[in-house]
Order: C-alpha cells, then sequence, then structure tokens
C-alpha cells in the first residue's frame, strides 16, 4: 500500500547554529544509560515496522504516527475508503505490541452501554438481588472504533470520558481503564450519507487524524501477488507488553524540548487563528477559526516521540514540521472561499509551514 506521506516544504536543519548569521554551537552529547535506552527504542520501532510490513504493504508514515502516538499516549483517526487494510492494520500493531484488542463496528442502533457496558440485575444463591457489572468491549488497551461517524452523537460521546480522563463512568460508579488505553478510530472520508460528522470536541481528542492513501502500483503487484498464496499474515513476533509500553512511554516523556521549539511551536499554532495578530493574511481570508492549546501539546509530543523513535535526545524543528499536518487537519475550520479557491485544509497548513518564520537563536554564554 502506498506511504500516506504529505506532499511538504523542502525540510530546513532545525538546529539554530547551521542558521545564516548564527555563530556555530556545539549540542552537548547524550550519554550514559539514557542514550543506550534511545538507541535500544530506535531498534525496537525499527523491529516494529518490520513485523507489519509482514502483514501490510507500504503505510511506513502511517505506522510511524501510529507509534508515536501509542508511545506518547494519544488517540489516532484513520481516514480512507474501504480495503486498504486500516483493521489488519490496527489488529496487527495490537499483536506485534502483544496487548488487548477489541473491535467496534459502529452502527446507527448503537447504544452508549454497547461501548462501556451495563448492570445486570442477578439472584445469588440465597435468593438476594444484586447488580453486577458487565464490561464492554471498551476494558481494553487498543480499541478500534470502525467507522466510527455511522452511530449518533450520543454513542460516539460515550468514548469522551474514556479518550480524555481514561476512565468510565456507569451509574454513580467511576471505574479506571487499563493501562495502556488507545483508541484508534475510522472513518470513510467518501460515504457521508446517513453518518453523523465527529464533534469538534471530539475531533480534539485525536492526536492525529491520519489519512491513508491508494497503494502505489509497485505496492499493490505486491499485494495483488500475495493473495491467495496460502499466507495469513499471522506469523508475527510479539516484541513488547503493556508494561514495557507503560516503561517506553515514560522514557520519550524525557526527550528534551528547548525553548526554542516550545517558541516555534507556539508560533506555528498561533498562526492558524484568523484573529491572532500573527496570523498571515492567508488565514485571515480563508479560515474561520483555528487550532487551541491542546495542539500545540500534542506537537510537542509527537515531536519527543519522533525524536526518540530515531534515537535522538531532543526536538528538532522537522519532527514538529513532521507531525503537523494530521495534528493540524482536524483542528482548522475553512470558509466558503477557501473551498472556492479549492484549498484544502492540508494545503494551507503546507503553506503556514513555509511562512511562519524560525524564532531567534538561543545565545549561549561560555563558561
Amino acid at each position: 500500500m502506498q506511504d500516506a506521506s504529505h506532499s511538504l516544504p523542502p525540510k530546513i536543519d532545525s538546529s539554530p547554529e547551521t542558521r545564516p548569521g548564527v555563530p556555530p554551537q556545539v549540542p552537548p552529547k547524550q550519554t550514559g544509560p539514557a542514550g543506550d535506552r534511545l538507541q535500544e527504542f530506535r531498534r525496537a520501532c525499527a523491529e516494529i515496522e518490520t513485523e507489519l510490513q509482514k502483514t501490510v504493504v507500504g503505510q511506513k508514515s502511517v505506522i510511524r504516527l501510529l507509534l508515536a502516538s501509542i508511545f506518547t499516549r494519544g488517540h489516532s483517526l484513520l481516514e480512507g475508503v474501504p480495503g486498504l487494510a486500516k483493521t489488519l492494520l490496527v489488529s496487527t500493531l495490537a499483536r506485534v505490541l502483544d496487548i488487548g484488542f477489541k473491535r467496534i463496528q459502529f452502527t446507527p442502533d448503537l447504544m452508549p452501554s454497547d461501548i462501556t457496558g451495563t448492570n445486570l440485575l442477578d439472584v445469588d444463591e440465597e435468593g438476594k438481588r444484586r447488580f453486577r457489572f458487565v464490561k464492554g468491549p471498551i476494558w481494553t488497551n487498543i480499541l478500534l472504533a470502525d467507522e466510527i461517524n455511522r452511530t449518533p452523537p450520543k454513542t460516539q460521546a460515550a468514548l469522551l470520558q474514556a479518550m480524555q480522563e481514561r476512565e468510565v463512568t456507569v451509574g454513580k460508579t467511576t471505574l479506571p481503564l487499563p493501562e495502556p488505553f488507545f483508541v484508534i478510530a475510522t472513518q470513510n472520508p467518501i460515504e457521508q450519507e446517513g453518518t453523523y460528522p465527529l464533534p469538534e470536541a471530539q475531533l480534539d481528542r485525536f492526536m492525529f487524524n491520519i489519512k491513508i492513501d491508494y497503494p502505489s502500483l509497485d505496492e499493490e503487484k505486491l499485494i495483488l501477488a500475495s493473495a491467495g498464496n496460502g499466507q495469513s499474515g499471522g506469523d508475527v513476533k510479539k516484541l513488547f507488553n503493556a508494561e514495557q509500553i507503560l516503561r517506553l512511554q515514560k522514557l520519550v516523556a524525557t526527550v528534551a524540548v528547548s525553548p526554542y521549539i516550545v517558541e516555534y511551536t507556539a508560533r506555528l499554532v498561533r498562526a492558524t487563528r484568523p484573529r491572532d495578530e500573527s496570523a498571515p493574511e492567508l488565514v485571515r481570508e480563508l479560515v474561520d477559526w483555528g487550532a487551541g492549546p491542546r495542539a500545540g501539546q500534542f506537537l510537542i509530543a509527537a515531536g519527543k516521540a519522533l525524536a526518540a523513535m530515531d534515537g535522538r535526545y531532543s526536538v528538532a524543528i522537522d519532527d514538529l514540521r513532521d507531525a503537523a499536518v494530521p495534528i493540524l487537519r482536524h483542528r482548522i475550520s475553512t470558509n466558503f472561499q477557501a473551498q472556492a479557491e479549492g484549498l484544502t485544509n492540508d494545503r494551507i497548513i503546507e503553506k503556514l509551514l513555509e511562512s511562519v518564520p524560525l524564532p531567534a537563536a538561543p545565545k549561549y554564554v561560555k563558561r
């Protein structure tokens, strides 16, 4: 399948010391156990990608973003037409990580209790009646919400508390969900009849909105050549478990974020807001509302994950640029003029990445 990479402006060297007119600076080197753990993490992520490629052809950027969300406790929304192996990718990922996996097929008649669970009245051996809570499919590690936009908002909202707080309230009781917990939802972008668009509050809970495209010619030939050859794609190694994933999440959280990176993140997010003084003319004319602070938090988190997956101990500008489109595309709303001119959210974000200036390089004092 085709790598769902997005067209971005040419990458820049994000190190401030390499910019014109800036004196060279030597960043500190990562040594000791932390650096060794990052290198082990990089090798483990590469092995995960190798295992997934046994079942899913292509989709390297999609896999990388899914791993970034998992190692930062984020959720992902996958968009693609039927038949692009979205469900297969997620179920295989759960097998490789060796954690719990459940799938919910969202339908118009699905009720919130079908997701969270319900209280049943039981009669014990002494004839006493007691309520017994029967857990729904949300009690797992990876929950695949298939075609999430096919169910009404009342049922979609059953996921909100779980996604944000990682707990579920049933009656007067609030119960924690197992850790780690991730929601990976899918929706079909071409069939909108009889569907219910996700509320903006729920969309904002998804770290990434990942679009999956058709496979390339070579990838499609590989898919067709492997069809009917008896290979089920089930022979994948189990590389992790829930406890190891939790430890790796803590490792990713320790990746350094410089004030330079924080400054650029704030500039990029604020540039999406048409009423902000820093917004370019493009945004003022074509955008109704832009991204909130949660977008900046997710950009920093994604930058940490992408840096760690490369074995680096600090976030670079290129990490933010790689994550900008899937993080921001569902957090800005374009107006009629943008639609009339054929400018999509993705294209507007790409133009922002070209126009938002880099902050001034930090100054180092010799000691």
